[in-house]
């Protein structure tokens, strides 16, 4: 006796269609240029590559069929070449290989992060009298600080750009490489303590987006989100008017409270901000008493972390000292002693390389120079 499906399953199948609809593929439907371009990459991609996938999933079940134990296909065992075939196997992924290098190279440069972007959106240039909205981006635990020089205002997990207008971030972190990603504007950009990295976008539509961390960082990397708002300019305008009215101030004193860890953090709106707060986050000297780092500034990558003056309390590593400071350390496989046909330059001792003293364990006889 046939088992009828439950009325259940029968809901079930009746609402995926529903449930599926309203899932929003952010990715493959983005609200800037930068991103669209990005997703047209994938399509591309994928498409070029279906052109070898396709065939073959269809031709290995053709050929299984064709020539099946009892079909009427001609069998010829000594079958071992045809040129047409060679032709066509070699031809066609090589084709593919080139146009996937060719596209891969061309939006490697047209989509640089730290390229200015030539227009909006398609066809719509950049207007040469606009100015790039410049946001600072620092990555806290567990938390997004967006510093507006421009505007002197700052925001905590609050992200709000102009519509179709250039947004030139500038991203660092506190103390552990993370990753800026807002799907529907850009891909994701890394940012990490002691260097400054950058990323050009816009959005082309209001509306509010998701944005978040893409790189783990901890216990607090689940709730390290944000939301990012395009405005019209006189939407902008308002909103940053509204911040300026707050009465906090970011300061160094602010910044080194904001900066302890803490998890799911609401929007925090400050009205004004030191100046040179992002530089000392960037050169890692926002502490007092401590010395910030020399570092070639601009965007792009600074001095590695590596090159800072010592901390009180450390060793002075060599790359810090002058030739005449640095010497040699003992090692256990040096000779002891004078070196073995040091004076004799004819000695067998000279000829040898492994005429050296073994060190003697605890428990184990030493082993007769060779």
């Amino acid at each position: 006796m046939t088992r009828l499906p439950s009325r259940g399953l029968l809901a079930a199948a009746a609402l995926l269609p529903l449930l599926t609809g309203a899932c929003s593929t952010v990715v493959m439907d983005p609200a800037g240029d930068v991103a669209r371009q990005q997703s047209s990459l994938i399509l591309w991609s994928t498409g070029l590559m279906l052109l070898i996938i396709v065939p073959v999933m269809v031709l290995t079940v053709l050929f299984a069929w064709r020539y099946r134990a009892g079909g009427d296909a001609e069998y010829d065992p000594e079958f071992d070449h045809s040129t047409g075939l060679e032709l066509v196997i070699w031809s066609a992924p090589l084709l593919i290989i080139i146009a996937l290098g060719a596209l891969t190279w061309l939006s490697t440069h047209t989509l640089d992060p730290y390229r200015p972007l030539s227009r909006l959106a398609a066809g719509k240039p950049v207007p040469k009298d606009q100015r790039p909205l410049e946001v600072q981006v620092v990555a806290l635990d567990w938390k997004w600080l967006f510093i507006y020089p421009e505007q002197g205002i700052a925001t905590v997990n609050e992200l709000v750009v102009p519509v179709d207008r250039q947004v030139r971030f500038r991203l660092t972190s506190s103390d552990q490489m993370n990753t800026f990603w807002v799907p529907t504007m850009a891909g994701m950009i890394y940012s990490m303590p002691g260097m400054e990295t950058a990323l050009h976008a816009v959005l082309n539509r209001t509306g509010r987006f998701e944005g978040r961390s893409a790189n783990y960082s901890g216990a607090g990397f689940s709730g390290m989100t944000f939301w990012t708002h395009s405005l019209d300019q006189a939407g902008f305008d308002r909103w940053v008017a509204g911040v300026r009215r707050q009465p906090m101030r970011l300061n160094r004193a602010t910044y080194l409270k904001l900066a302890k860890p803490s998890e799911k953090v609401k929007p925090i709106g400050f009205g004004a901000v030191d100046p040179s707060l992002y530089d000392r986050v960037v050169r890692m000297c926002v502490k007092p008493g401590v010395p910030c780092m020399d570092m070639a500034h601009g965007h792009g990558h600074g001095a590695g972390t590596n090159n800072r003056p010592p901390q009180p309390g450390e060793a002075e590593g060599a790359l810090m000292r002058d030739p005449d400071e640095k010497g040699t350390s003992p090692h256990l496989s040096a000779p002891h002693g004078e070196a073995p046909g040091e004076q004799d330059r004819g000695a067998d001792a000279n000829r040898n390389l492994t005429s050296l003293d073994a060190p003697v364990l605890p428990g184990v006889a030493a082993i007769a120079r060779g």
